[in-house]
């Protein structure tokens, strides 16, 4: 045997006796093999150790994977090999996040994380790439819609927004789990020329102004649920507009507390809970009008007990049906808009109500602590970014303004 040889095998035979890999007899095909196994941590599930087995052609290429995994599993990067697939991490996912968010809230992301599952969900979570998510997206943007009559058909930027955003908090959690070693969304988003299309092709429906909102409310006036509807008026939810109970309202002290929401998940069923956050939670003073509203609509609501006797469901909300029956927000939408009808006046939505209240008291001068806690938000940029949207006519007193620096430059010339 030539004396480099030799001093090759002494070389190999030394260093498998210095680590654990194990050289294996030859197989049928005369092809040696190299083979080691190497602790990986613990397995969550069981609390067992868990071992890693590789085996490889070379003992090059086996040296250079103990080598990555020592030195990963040394520094808490290692990330073992799994089978997971990106549906059955999502599951998981949304099974840690139930504890933590509403029913509602929960549904809501079920619902944007459907439109990822039928195109992604089957592959393995450790072979899912960028490419596969960005081919995802624009094929969204084209087809991505998945329910109802139009499936098929474009899916809107934002929705594709929310799904993406769901995916990649889904993806963080499995690198800190450990199951992927990056999140290969993040650096997908929709590309800024969908955006602009979906600009110019949508009409932003704008919420009502001062005149409209004046024209609902005096068309309204005989109106049964004329109080309700003036609670949304005075910037309340309408999840908090039909999750008022009397026992919240102080007719004395002309105060209602926002505790309690009636809302529905997908249009199907009600679920009543607390605000939708602790700033949700709030006490708010009655306006003279929506007072005197809701002293009218409890006396009546009394006769209507009377009259039914028994057959009254005394279910103690403010917003009920002539037997005393909660109602839905379906409900209560279906009646505003059929009022908007009758009025003539532009279909908004109800929930836009809140926003014509809120860019009204930011207009008149309500400073920005008030505004947010009347909104029931933490911070006033939340309601300054979502809800107060002034229109050219509340833009007018900045023009009226504008006219001084342009008598004063006048004034200057002359």
């Amino acid at each position: 045997m030539p004396l480099h040889i030799g001093v090759h095998a002494l070389k190999e035979s030394e260093y498998l006796l210095s680590v654990p890999i194990k050289k294996l007899p030859p197989n049928a095909k005369g092809q040696v093999r190299y083979r080691f196994v190497v602790d990986v941590g613990i397995d969550p599930a069981t609390g067992k150790r868990r071992q890693l087995t590789r085996t490889f052609g070379t003992l090059k290429e086996a040296k250079a994977e103990y080598a990555r995994i020592t030195n990963r599993r040394q520094e808490g990067t290692f990330v073992p090999p799994n089978k997971v697939t990106v549906n059955e991490w999502l599951d998981q996912w949304l099974a840690m996040k139930a504890d933590d968010l509403e029913e509602t809230t929960i549904y809501n992301y079920q619902i944007t994380l459907d439109r990822v599952r039928g195109r992604l969900g089957d592959i393995r979570l450790q072979e899912l790439a960028e490419e596969d998510i960005e081919e995802w997206m624009h094929w969204a943007l084209r087809h991505g819609r998945v329910r109802g009559g139009n499936a098929g058909t474009p899916l809107g930027v934002t929705s594709v927004d929310m799904s993406l955003a769901r995916l990649k908090d889904a993806l963080n959690r499995a690198v800190t789990r450990r199951l992927v070693t990056m999140n290969v969304a993040q650096h997908v988003t929709i590309p800024r020329r969908a955006r602009k299309e979906e600009r110019k092709k949508k009409e932003e429906v704008k919420p009502w102004n001062v005149r409209e909102v004046q024209t609902f409310v005096h068309g309204v006036k005989g109106e049964r649920l004329y109080a309700s509807l003036l609670l949304s008026l005075m910037g309340l939810r309408p999840a908090e507009v039909c999750g008022l109970r009397w026992e919240d309202v102080d007719l004395d002290k002309a105060t209602i507390i926002i505790a309690n929401t009636r809302t529905m998940m997908g249009n199907r069923y009600v679920v009543e809970k607390d605000t939708k956050s602790l700033a949700g939670e709030r006490e708010l003073p009655v306006p003279a009008p929506v007072l005197a509203a809701l002293e009218l609509f409890k006396a009546l609501q009394a006769e209507e007990k009377l009259a039914l006797g028994e057959a009254y469901g005394d279910s103690g909300y403010v917003l009920v049906h002539e037997t005393g029956e909660a109602f839905t927000i379906k409900q209560l939408r279906r009646r505003a808009y059929r009022l908007m009808e009758i009025l003539g006046l532009r279909r908004v939505r109800l929930y836009d109500a809140r926003s014509s209240c809120l860019t009204y008291l930011a207009n008149n001068g309500v400073p920005d602590h008030i505004l947010a806690r009347w909104a029931g938000h933490t911070n006033v940029k939340t309601t300054k970014k979502w809800y107060v949207k002034p229109d050219v006519e509340d833009l007018r007193q900045a023009a009226t303004t504008w006219d001084g620096l342009h008598s004063a430059a006048t004034e200057g010339q002359a």
